[in-house]
């Protein structure tokens, strides 16, 4: 009997209702909400451009080999639910913005105009804008004549125009218009006895759509948007990694269709008429509403002298150990420091690596950047680092997703100032967060390490929860250098002989079976009578071992815990999950940080790191999780996890509250 398992596309959907339902609370700020509603879109974006191509490809094999289904490997959910939970969840949206959020929005004075025209007051305005501003960008096409074949940009904007000769009103003619995504999605219209007017570009290039068309009558107007497949397989590269990860970004936007987006009310000759012109099939047709690319709405402007409109600003604490310290790298070496963003100042990791590159006794430097931020303070420092006489080693993920062509451009630019760049390991990802400093001191070297939970990212740790672990315990930081040894041989961890870690939890060399280990010692004590506990707290849980170990536990009567932000495959209350809670926390911050605490009769033992459970993750990444051995640090990773199993809904604001108190 196989392990029971949810399916994982409907699991990720229903994290994105989960998004959802923040839109819908009342009690969220309402600009906030606006935000949670552009989350959604966003997500909702990303699927079809990487899950819905494995999702049709399965569809395929069970069109055409039914028995299939029976197979494990083979998804059990089929096209029909996936599409018909995205269905459920966008007319839910649609209500929700429709019938909550637009109404809140004209209660604080702001009029957003949707599915309505312009008044006449506003029509001097925007035909200006229409003329001097965004006339320029418009490149319509006609579809019927003898343009060339038009290629519709991936989850680009298109209005599709019915026109009629203004001369022979039994001719139809089509023409495709781009909404430019070079301009502001929306429009700020002057103010109308104290009400604030937002207009989408949208519709003020359809109420000035006729200047372009002066000699028809336009008959309909009709918004449209191809998704086309963005999961590109960069795992077989050989040649030039740097070259062949260049090409694959430009072929991503050639990808093949996964959703054809069109507006509900668009007559079936012109819809289907657009299918045939963009090679289209029935499967990949999604009707929607007037507007798409909602993720927009993330730049809804925000009139000024708006009252509780956001959440309130948080400066994040600081903490007071490092800031009464003149030396970062000298503090490290006496104690072990744990940060937990973004509570935090992310001051003390950009600290880190500026002193780094300036220490004179610093000799080398050692970081894996798996996504980089676009004004990385933490790439300058390396390049200044490296300018100033120190060997500076950089792994740089070039196949982190959606990220591939700034991580290029930082590579460039490292690898210019002297930095020693390695590349990805073919056929596998490096995502762990890790880095190294080696100073020389006379005879003796001393070595300070970074191990985070998240990306070395500045722009991301505003806003992402994580954990950066400051350490100088030997253990440790050697197993790390020998890391970074085999990171820079790029061989396969199964033809690499020379690592044997005690500390680390490696993926690829050891992490699975430290793991199943910890477990498997809950459930010895549990059968002993003696307390069992694990919990969990990751963003995605999916590999069917772990799963597996973790009924194992539950039926041995261990008591399970797991946070579990997205995806989750393990399937709660049935007989083997019984001693299993499983809670899911979105909320102001995205929930990013891993740790893994063990019971281990009342000894416990407390873990952080990139890894999530997941194929990709355990098998054909390299990630990094590490123990925290200083009792008052794991006190601080324990209290952090308590708060939020103890009251999901408040969690980081309790724990806001908690982080400014630590010492």
């Amino acid at each position: 009997m196989g392990v029971p398992l949810y399916n994982r596309d409907l699991s990720w959907l229903s994290f994105n209702y989960r998004v959802l339902q923040m839109a819908a609370d009342q009690q969220v700020p309402l600009y906030e909400r606006i935000r949670f509603l552009s989350i959604f879109s966003s997500n909702l974006d990303e699927f079809f451009r990487v899950r819905m191509p494995a999702v049709l490809a399965i569809n395929k094999v069970l069109e055409n080999d039914p028995a299939a289904g029976e197979n494990e490997s083979i998804s059990s959910s089929t096209l029909t639910e996936v599409l018909q939970e995205i269905n459920r969840q966008q007319q839910e949206y649609g209500q929700i913005f429709t019938g909550s959020v637009l109404p809140a929005l004209l209660s604080h004075g702001i009029q957003l105009y949707y599915n309505q025209p312009l008044l006449e007051a506003h029509h001097t305005f925007s035909k200006n804008y229409f003329l001097t501003t965004i006339l320029a960008y418009l490149q319509p096409v006609w579809l019927t004549g003898k343009s060339k074949k038009l290629f519709l940009e991936n989850n680009a904007l298109y209005l599709a125009v019915t026109l009629i000769p203004k001369n022979n009103d039994a001719v139809q003619e089509y023409v495709i218009v781009n909404i430019p995504a070079a301009l502001p999605r929306f429009l700020q219209l002057p103010a109308l006895e104290g009400i604030h007017y937002i207009a989408f570009l949208d519709d003020i290039i359809r109420t000035h759509l006729g200047y372009l068309f002066p000699d028809y009558t336009i008959a309909g107007c009709h918004s449209v948007k191809l998704t086309r497949n963005a999961d590109m397989d960069m795992d077989e590269i050989k040649g030039d990694i740097l070259e062949e990860v260049e090409t694959l970004i430009r072929k991503r936007e050639l990808g093949v269709p996964t959703r054809f987006l069109y507006d509900a009310s668009i007559p079936l000759p012109l819809l289907h008429f657009l299918a045939q012109q963009f090679d289209v099939q029935e499967d990949e047709m999604v009707m929607g509403g007037r507007y798409h690319n909602l993720k927009d709405l993330a730049g809804l402007p925000e009139p000024p002298g708006l009252v509780h409109a956001d959440y309130p600003k948080v400066i994040p604490a600081e903490n007071k150990t490092i800031v009464a310290t003149d030396r970062l790298l000298d503090l490290v070496l006496q104690q072990d420091l744990l940060i937990h963003l973004p509570y935090q100042r992310y001051d003390y990791v950009l600290r880190f690596f500026s002193e780094a590159a300036t220490d004179p006794d610093v000799a080398e430097i050692y970081v894996t950047l798996y996504r980089i931020a676009s004004g990385s303070q933490i790439a300058q420092a390396l390049i200044s680092a490296a300018k100033n006489g120190k060997k500076v080693t950089v792994f740089v993920e070039l196949k982190a997703r959606f990220d591939e062509a700034n991580n290029i451009r930082w590579a460039k630019k490292m690898k210019d100032a002297g930095v020693k760049l390695i590349y990805s390991i073919p056929g596998m990802k490096v995502h762990a967060k890790t880095a190294l400093v080696k100073r020389n001191r006379g005879y003796q070297w001393d070595y300070c390490g970074l191990i985070a939970t998240g990306n070395f990212n500045e722009s991301t740790a505003r806003f992402y929860t994580d954990h950066v672990l400051f350490t100088a315990h030997t253990g440790i930081t050697r197993e790390m250098e020998l890391l970074f040894l085999y990171l820079q041989s790029r061989e396969q961890p199964v033809t690499y002989n020379f690592l044997h870690f005690e500390h680390l939890l490696v993926a690829q060399f050891n992490m699975t079976t430290r793991f199943a280990g910890l477990i498997d010692r809950e459930i010895q004590h549990a059968k002993e009578g003696k307390p069992a506990r694990i919990i969990i707290k990751i963003n995605n849980l999916q590999e069917r071992g772990m799963i597996a170990k973790l009924y194992e536990a539950s039926e041995a009567g261990v008591q399970v815990d797991l946070i579990v932000r997205s995806i989750n495959c393990l399937v709660p209350n049935i007989p083997e999950s019984q001693h299993i809670r499983i809670i899911r926390i979105v909320d102001r911050y995205l929930e990013h940080a891993r740790v893994f605490i063990f019971h281990n009769n009342n000894q416990e033992e407390v873990y952080m790191g990139s890894a999530d459970w997941m194929n990709r993750n355990l098998h054909r990444r390299i990630e990094v999780c590490v123990p925290v051995y200083v009792p008052a640090l794991q006190q601080q990773l324990k209290d952090i996890v308590h708060l939020q199993l103890q009251d999901p809904h408040n969690a980081q604001q309790a724990i806001q509250s908690y982080v400014q108190n630590i010492v």
